[in-house]
């Protein structure tokens, strides 16, 4: 047997009575990545309105009763609040906040953190996770940079965010 004969034979499958033949020489595919589950009140995003109160003016009006600040979220809950604001407010490339309110994953990491929903250290988990996924695909660039790319579209964001929650999950965060 030559090199070219083994390199292109295809691979013998055992099968068992009862069960149908798969056909040769189709692999098998992954299993989906399935979201991490949250809650459904966790993953609205900000508000317009919340989006710019600033933390000080927040604070105050939780003295008075007015206002709950939200509860910080550990990586996997952020990632997922990440995806969420970027479905309902919008995705975009080199911008983390465009004129119109779309944004890049930084864009909406940073929107969330400034309303409280994830804190410093949280985030920085989260974005470890997120250029984990990355390398699982070879990317060994910051996570901003391979958003920008030209060939980019929103569902490879969206299926490299679940995977660094569901990393992030299964890790215990």
């Amino acid at each position: 047997m030559t090199p070219t004969d083994w390199q292109t034979e295809q691979p013998r499958l055992a099968t068992r009575p009862g069960l149908p033949a798969r056909a040769t020489g189709t692999p098998l595919a992954a299993p989906p990545v399935l979201p991490v589950q949250v809650p459904a009140n966790l993953l609205d995003p900000p508000s317009w309105g919340q989006r710019i109160l600033p933390a000080a003016v927040r604070d105050g009006l939780e003295a008075f009763g007015l206002y709950q600040n939200p509860i910080p979220q550990p990586p996997s809950i952020h990632l997922a609040q990440t995806l969420a604001a970027l479905e309902k407010y919008g995705w975009c490339k080199a911008l983390d906040i465009s004129p119109t309110g779309r944004m890049c994953i930084r864009g909406a990491q940073g929107m969330l953190q400034r309303a409280g929903h994830v804190t410093p250290a949280s985030r920085a988990r989260a974005v470890h996770y997120l250029q984990l996924s990355l390398r699982e695909i070879g990317v060994d660039q910051p996570f901003f940079h391979w958003n920008d790319f030209p060939e980019r579209t929103f569902p490879q964001v969206r299926q490299r965010i679940n995977r660094a929650a569901h990393l992030a999950h299964t890790n215990g965060e």
